[in-house]
């Protein structure tokens, strides 16, 4: 007959979850309720459990073995505190709480269970000096007055190494270490969930998780201070490996290049040439991520040696791909496209197609870096093929991120925009936060080109979140440039200093000599802007200078460029004109002929200084030529306007008008209100000429408007002296004197001394006209002065002419002796030259 139970039978109840968890544990848990028992004051306990289920099912059996005694167990949890610096302030705080709100009885103990803490340590087996530990160490005296209570620190184990490692001083106060093991059954189900599920390719939440799940098993496998089972050395190794491909995935780099390395150390026990070639191969992923390219290199030398020894020619392939991106970054175009080329061919060999395509698009990231847009563009279309016919729509992101660089180089934008939206689609699609950063960068540019500035800014804000979010410090330094460009054209130029600051900052921080010079270019932008001239000349050079250090002949043109401004400002016409025709060459050179535009834009302003008006011309037209055929509508009001200014000085007046009112017309259209200031004051100067002197006013006062409602206070000295002039040819001499002053003041406050002599010329004929003939000898010999100091002949013929005709007028020896110390000759000479002025 069987012994089988009748079902009607009791049966006792399975075990609850925290009762399962004491019997695997019985010494331990035991031997912790007698510390806990014992412990009174400050009494410091640690806890090594690893997997969190288990920490939770420990508070709970504790719960219940405590509960009809004298002793009270308050669990703090930190699990979302990983910025915890400062553990000793946050118990303070929380112990008031636990007090004013569940105070324990009289009598009780109260005992601190102190969980999550591992967010704050880490529970990498190797990394930096936690900031957390690094004040348990010098505030540990304290914790005897401030919490003078038993506390658990429950850890995982590699977190407890920390803890010793980092804080020796604290580690050596523990009256108690008890070590709670892990269910055989649960270290098999992480065995098997970490080598059965593919690592990740996108950083996400989801990435995190199951790096954490991986090293909760390393941690089963290599304990502390524990040898490693011989049969789990070969896991250990893979673990490693995995741990260290998954946080470069999750972009923490530094992290991923320490687990390598311990991989590789581990490997040395066991080698196994297939996994020693993938740890270096992503070792150096690692190090070329951090920027230490040699040390990439070495690597991947290091894996290509290994691959070819054991025949693995897919490796190979992997290997010069990934040689060939280091060139990238180190601007060594010809090395870059030589290793693609190894690289493609080692896959055409082996009919490898789909992995074809990435080759393709580094030969056309390649072509692109070298100005070769139509080849760059081929390559990319035959990588989104590829991809498109291998159903790959993830990875074709990247490859419609590159065709929208190329149709931004040629100036197509709205194909550029619809390009980074199609990538950016697609990482929303898959969930790819941190690539996205990368794409409204791009569409943030597009938008900068398109004068949507407040749209670009948005772009540029965008992604400068998601690299804080991924702590991408180095990608946020393209980012604060590009911040720094909206600033500098919304005219905000302390805000464009400082995004370009911090841009700087960082490129120098990561050894980013080469990108630093677009950074000082900007800078030197921004000097300019605010007059600073020899700051800016100084920026610009430190550019120029590393610009011709990495071989960049086609960026130093616009450097020279901006040589040919500043030196232009100082009235250095000569030397700027040499530096134009340098950017010009260049250009020319790489056949950039849009960009010819400006700089023959800026030849015309020099001979228009040098008042070779027809020269002047031709180079506007020029530029003019240039925009209408790349249907560039913008910028053509400003050859407009500079057209309308050669026409005024050759006193076309009507043509003059003309192009002035193209020139504005085109300002308004474009919604360029500042700009439009210049050109008002400009056609207040038509009609000052032609006798329309009420039509003046009204445009100079349009033209102030404008520069007082944008704060440029420089360029209301010109307005301030034009407006002046209408008064005086009124006949309104009080009026014309305050605005005189007004432009002066003005002139003096920035430090723009040459042109003050205009001003004085005119303050002068102002006193005369009113009597005040000393008042009038004084103007006049400060207009004087500077034009001689600035060697201006031209200004000092006028000067002169006026100066002769005054001495005609009244006749007196002082101002003739005063003229003669100022040009540092005697009377009777200043009277030749007074003579021969007259002529």
């Amino acid at each position: 007959m069987s012994d089988v139970p009748s079902p009607l039978a009791p049966t006792s109840p399975s075990p609850s979850p925290s009762e399962t968890f004491v019997e695997d544990n019985r010494q331990e848990f035991a031997e912790l309720l007698t510390f806990i028992d014992f412990a009174e004051g400050l009494t410091i306990g640690f806890i090594e459990i690893n997997q969190e289920r288990d920490r939770i099912l420990l508070a709970e059996a504790l719960r219940q073995h405590l509960a009809e005694t004298e002793i009270h167990l308050e669990v703090m949890n930190f699990s979302r505190q990983p910025d915890l610096r400062y553990l000793l302030d946050e118990l303070r705080q929380r112990l008031a709480q636990f007090h004013a709100s569940s105070p324990p009885q009289t009598g009780q103990k109260l005992v601190l269970y102190l969980q999550g803490l591992e967010t704050a340590i880490g529970t990498d087996s190797v990394g930096a000096y936690p900031p957390m530990l690094q004040d348990l160490n010098f505030v540990r005296d304290a914790y005897r007055d401030i919490v003078p209570h038993p506390l658990l620190f429950v850890l995982p184990d590699y977190a407890l190494t920390r803890i010793s490692q980092y804080a020796p001083d604290f580690w050596a106060w523990q009256s108690g270490l008890f070590r709670f093991k892990t269910s055989a059954q649960t270290v098999e189900q992480l065995r098997t969930e970490a080598f059965e599920r593919p690592l990740p390719y996108i950083a996400s939440t989801d990435n995190q998780e199951q790096i954490e799940q991986l090293k909760q098993l390393l941690m089963e496998l290599n304990p502390s201070g524990q040898p490693i089972a011989p049969q789990d050395l070969a896991q250990c190794c893979e673990l490693y490996y995995k741990i260290g491909s998954a946080y470069r995935t999750q972009k923490q780099s530094a992290k991923a290049r320490d687990y390598l390395l311990a991989g590789l150390d581990l490997l040395k026990r066991q080698p196994n040439p297939t996994l020693e070639q993938d740890l270096y191969r992503r070792l150096g992923n690692a190090y070329e991520d951090l920027r230490q390219f040699d040390t990439a290199i070495a690597a991947y030398t290091t894996a290509l040696d290994l691959a070819r020894a054991t025949n693995r020619s897919s490796m190979e392939s992997i290997l010069f791909h990934d040689l060939g991106n280091v060139a990238l970054e180190q601007r060594q175009f010809d090395q870059a496209k030589a290793y693609c080329e190894q690289s493609l061919a080692l896959k055409e060999a082996r009919n490898d197609r789909y992995s074809q395509a990435v080759t393709h698009h580094n030969l056309g990231i390649v072509a692109q870096e070298l100005r070769e847009y139509e080849q760059a563009r081929s390559h990319y279309q035959q990588a989104l093929d590829i991809k498109i016919e291998y159903g790959d729509r993830y990875s074709q992101a990247s490859t419609y991120h590159q065709l929208g660089r190329v149709a931004q180089e040629l100036r197509e934008y709205e194909q550029a925009r619809s390009h980074y939206q199609q990538a950016l689609d697609i990482c929303i699609e898959y969930g790819d936060r941190y690539s996205q950063a990368s794409t409204y960068h791009q569409l943030g540019r597009v938008a900068e080109e398109l004068r949507e500035y407040e749209q670009a800014r948005s772009y540029f804000q965008q992604a400068l979140d998601i690299d804080i979010e991924y702590g991408d410090r180095y990608e946020q330094a393209g980012t604060f440039h590009q911040l720094g460009n909206v600033s500098y054209l919304l005219r905000e130029y302390e805000q464009a200093r400082s995004h370009y600051q911090q841009a700087l900052d960082i490129k120098i921080e990561f050894g980013d000599r080469y990108s630093q010079a677009s950074t000082y270019h900007q800078l030197g932008t921004v000097a300019q802007a605010l007059r600073e001239y020899e700051q800016a000349r100084s920026h610009y050079q430190q550019a120029l200078d590393i610009c011709i250090e990495y071989g960049d002949r086609y960026s130093q043109a616009s450097t020279y460029h901006q040589l040919g401004r500043v030196a232009q400002e100082l009235r250095e016409y000569e030397q700027a004109r040499s530096h134009y025709q340098q950017a010009l060459d260049i250009k020319i050179e790489y056949g950039d002929r849009y960009s010819q535009a400006s700089t023959y834009h800026q030849l015309g302003r020099v001979a228009e200084e040098l008042r070779e008006y027809e020269q002047a011309r031709s180079h506007y037209q020029q530029a003019l030529d240039i925009f209408i055929e790349f249907n560039d509508r913008y910028p053509q009001a400003t050859v407009y306007h500079q057209l309308g200014n050669v026409s005024y000085l050759l006193r076309e007046y009507e043509q003059a008008r003309s192009h002035y009112q193209q020139a504005l017309d085109l300002k308004i259209e474009y919604g360029d209100r500042y700009s439009q200031a210049s050109t008002y004051h400009q056609l207040g100067m038509v009609a000052q000429a032609l006798r329309e002197y009420e039509q003046a006013r009204s445009h100079y006062q349009q033209a102030l408007d404008i520069d007082i409602e944008y704060g440029d206070r420089y360029e209301q000295a010109g307005t301030f002296h034009q407006l002046g002039n209408v008064s005086y040819l009124l006949r309104e001499y009080e009026q014309a004197r305050s605005h005189y002053q007004q432009a002066l003041d003005i002139k003096i406050e920035y430090g723009d001394r040459y042109s003050q002599a205009s001003t004085y010329f005119q303050l002068g004929k102002v006193a005369e006209a009113t009597g005040d003939l000393q008042e009038a000898r004084k103007a006049y010999l400060q207009d004087l002065q500077i034009t001689i100091e600035f060697n201006d002949e031209h200004g000092l013929g006028i000067s002169l002419r006026n100066l002769a005709r005054f001495h005609r007028e009244f006749a007196d020896d002082d101002f003739l002796a005063a003229v003669a110390q100022c040009l540092n000759i005697t009377p009777d000479e200043v009277q030749q030259r007074f003579a021969a002025a007259s002529v």
